[in-house]
């Protein structure tokens, strides 16, 4: 069975099909096969990286924690994305911690490996690059999302943002196909758990959205948009 398909909602702007399986043909050849729990650590808090992660399947949830001691949450690693992409290319490491958010595969090589075989298939560099963009992009957003003043218009962003990446068409509405705590949505509007927990309720209230065990359904997009025009 070829271990590579491409997950629904993947968009690549730069690499083909073929780069990407040829990509990920390494993790196959070379990498370790392991597997995750929901809630296992995958790289822990103040560990360094013992390798480079492809996710063959699952969500592995990348955060940092704050001077306060609060979970701050930087991106959800998907299906087909690799990990820890920063120290990968440069070595550099940020002490973030990546934690599986569902039951999890992963395939590890090491860094060397990694960038052996870039050094010697310079098509490799398009599906990194499409990821590395894809971050920026998501980090931008969530500058941008700043911008609104109060923290409903925030906090419907973040999550028209997220259903973007993770959205799936239910007979109920736009299901979130990843797991957000409020806390996961307070870090990333620059909010109290508190506060995000009451405008979460009044935008329920309102039949906007439903949220239930961390899953969100957006009910009606065409109402949350407004919010934000």
């Amino acid at each position: 069975m070829d271990i590579y398909a491409p997950a629904p909602h993947t968009i690549n702007m730069l690499a083909t099909l073929k780069q990407m399986a040829e990509l990920v043909d390494i993790f196959r050849k070379s990498g370790v096969r392991q597997t995750y729990r929901k809630g296992d650590f995958i790289i822990r808090p103040g560990d360094v990286p013992h390798g480079v992660f492809y996710v063959y399947d699952g969500l592995v949830k990348a955060y940092d924690i704050t001077k306060y001691n609060e979970e701050n949450l930087l991106i959800i690693r998907k299906s087909d994305e690799i990990f820890p992409l920063i120290w990968a290319l440069t070595g550099q490491e940020r002490q973030v911690i990546y934690q599986a958010l569902a039951p999890t595969t992963t395939l590890c090589i090491s860094r060397d490996v990694f960038l052996e075989y870039i050094e010697k298939n310079p098509d490799a560099v398009a599906p990194l690059l499409d990821m590395t963009i894809e971050m920026y992009r998501l980090h931008s957003e969530r500058i941008m999302n700043l911008e609104y003043r109060t923290v409903r218009e925030r906090i419907i962003s973040f999550l028209l943002t997220m259903s973007q990446r993770f959205g799936k068409e239910t007979p109920e509405g736009l299901l979130i196909e990843a797991p957000l705590r409020h806390q996961d949505i307070a870090s990333s509007v620059n909010a109290t758990r508190e506060t995000t927990s009451r405008e979460l309720s009044a935008l329920e209230r309102k039949g906007l959205l439903t949220n239930r065990q961390s899953m969100i359904i957006l009910k009606d997009l065409d109402a949350l948009h407004k919010y934000l025009n």
